[in-house]
Formats: C-alpha cells, structure tokens, sequence
C-alpha cells in the first residue's frame, strides 16, 4: 500500500513527462498498477520511499473523475493525509495574466454546467447564448444545483503555495515573448502582458469545450463572478479541475482523502481570446508558443510546492494546514456555510 506525502496529478502525456528523470526526486522508481485507472495511464509512479506520487488521469471530465475514483477507492492506497497537486496547462484570460504564468486558484468553476443556446438564435436582449440552469436569463445564480458547480480550496494552503512558487525562476521563450507583445499593445491586456510570466493567484472555469474568443470568455468571466458571489477572478480555462475535485470530495466524505489539502494548480499555455485584429478562428487554431514554457514551468514552480511540504512534514504540513475559510461544494457536504451561495438559493 502507498500513502504518499504528495501525489502529483497530470492530465496527459506532456504534463506528466516534465515530472520524470529530473534531479530533485524519480517518481519512477516503483510503478504500481491499480485496477480502474486510465488505459493510457494505467500506473501511479511513486519515488523509491513512497513519498512522492504522480498519476496522469487522461484529460477531460469523465476520464479525471473515473481515475481519481479509482485511486481514491483502491486498495493499494492510504491517502487520507495526503496533499493533492493538481498540475496542468490552461488557456488564459489575458486580462489578468499571460502564457507562461503559474496560476493558483481559490475558486473552480464548473462553466460548462448551464443553458446553451446556439449563437445564431440568442434572443436579443441576452449578452451570451450561456446561462445558468432553472433560470431565465445570464447573469443570475442557478436555481437549480448538481453540487460541482463550484469548489472553495483552502486559501491558507493556497497561499503557501504561491509563496514557495515565487521561489521559481520561470521558463520563458523568445515566441512566446512575441505573442505576448500582440497583447501588450491593447489597453485592456497590457498589465499582465507587459512582464513575462508571473506567478498568479486567480481562479479557474472548467469545461469539456475548448473555447475561444472575446464573447465567450467575457461570458465566463461572468459566469465566475455569478457563480461565487463576486468573489471569483477567472483566469484559467481548462477541462478536469471539477471533475477531480467532485472525485476527492467523494472521497472526503467517505474518509479516504482530506479535502483541506489540495492545491489547484495550472499554467498558462495559451490565450482565451485573440488579440485587437485577430479572429477567434484564426488565434484558436493558430501556433503555441506558450506550451512549451507552460509544461516546463509545472516542474519549474511545482517542484517548490512539492519541495516545500515534504521538507516540512514533521513541523507543518503531517496534521495539515487549518482552513481560514470554507472548504468545499457548494452543498456544504463537508460542513461549514459555503459563502458563495446566496441565501436565496440555499
């Protein structure tokens, strides 16, 4: 059985390679098989002493959720006192940070989970073809609640994290510098575009779409904001995070996983939306050159984080880091009164 300090969670192939053969710890010095995981990804790689885990979950919603269910439930797993990373790229609201930044989230947001109406039939009056499920138009919280639209990490965590990260020297690149600049350009962006990458703290929105443009990433900006009462900053897209939150708080409730102790984590490898000139289309579809330091800068900054919470086992992180806030769903399942939903809706 392994009951690892830290297990480090990947999407895909990219995001896990930058974790092996590296000089600070080999996570492949066991390979254990556990039934249920990814075909793909059928093994955690764990270093020789069990205290130090990676899993790569294979990317989208269902393939995180049922990986992380499998892990959770297995047999071959104790990770009740385990801190969870989860480690992958994300597109970028340019507003608020730029490719090759490493982002730590509070907030994550399960976009994808509203009405849809097809752009070309959008009444009038409405700013966006999304809005929230029992409800009548954008803007307004769901009536209605599954219970994975919105996860609370613990922000005392979270803000270690984004200490020990600060430490990082980030990856840049000279393409990526240049895409940057299309940006730099626009008073809208120019903040965050003006620098190189940064470590950010800010929240992420969740879908199985991969979307693009200004239209759809201001609807979800609003989306973030509706969904946390004003409280959330969306910056990163990406399509897991809900998904493997949903499967620790399962886990959480059934005492297998302490949901206090994850840290949400992604770097930014593209942008939402294009710069002033440039189709959606054109920027969707066009070159990255934000992937590249966007997967380097997982280990890059990662490894601080890991770094930091098995040097200090003994002294900080073994009996973990009391919450300063509310941990959890939106169904308050873990106990405790999540701020973020309204009275009205509770």
């Amino acid at each position: 059985m392994i009951a690892p300090k830290v297990m480090i969670l990947s999407m895909f192939s990219d995001e896990a390679d930058v974790w092996y053969n590296i000089a600070e710890f080999n996570v492949l010095a066991r390979n254990i098989s556990v039934p249920g995981l990814s075909p793909l990804y059928p093994q955690v790689h764990c270093t020789k002493d069990g205290s130090i885990c990676q899993l790569t979950v294979g990317e989208g919603e269902i393939n995180a959720a049922s990986s992380i269910a499998a892990l959770v439930h297995s047999p071959l797993t104790c990770l009740t006192h385990t801190y969870f990373l989860l480690a992958g790229i994300a597109g970028v609201n340019p507003k608020v940070a730029t490719i090759g930044s490493v982002t730590f989230a509070r907030y994550a947001v399960q976009v994808g989970l509203q009405y849809e109406i097809d752009a070309r039939e959008i009444p009038a009056n409405f700013s966006t073809g999304y809005f929230p499920q029992d409800t009548t138009a954008p803007g307004q919280f769901p009536t209605t609640l599954y219970g994975t639209e919105v996860f609370e990490m613990n922000e005392a965590l979270r803000q270690l994290a984004f200490a020990a990260a600060k430490k990082a020297k980030l990856v840049d690149s000279p393409d990526a510098q240049q895409m940057r600049m299309q940006y730099a350009a626009s008073p809208i962006f120019a903040p965050p575009n003006e620098v190189g990458p940064s470590v950010v703290l800010c929240d992420t929105a969740t879908s199985d779409t991969f979307w693009s443009g200004a239209l759809l990433g201001e609807a979800f900006e609003n989306t973030t904001k509706v969904f946390t009462n004003g409280a959330g900053v969306y910056c990163t897209t990406q399509q897991e995070d809900n998904a493997t939150l949903t499967a620790l708080l399962r886990g959480a409730l059934s005492m297998l996983v302490d949901f206090s102790r994850i840290i949400v984590m992604r770097s930014a490898s593209d942008f939402d939306r294009p710069p002033p000139g440039q189709s959606a289309v054109d920027q969707l579809l066009g070159p990255a050159p934000g992937f590249e330091p966007a997967i380097l800068n997982l280990h890059v900054a990662g490894v601080e984080v890991v770094n930091m919470i098995v040097d200090a086992w003994p002294s900080t992180f073994k009996d973990g880091i009391e919450p300063t806030n509310y941990v959890g769903d939106v169904f308050g399942s873990l106990g405790g009164d999540p701020e973020f939903v309204p009275a009205s809706a509770s």
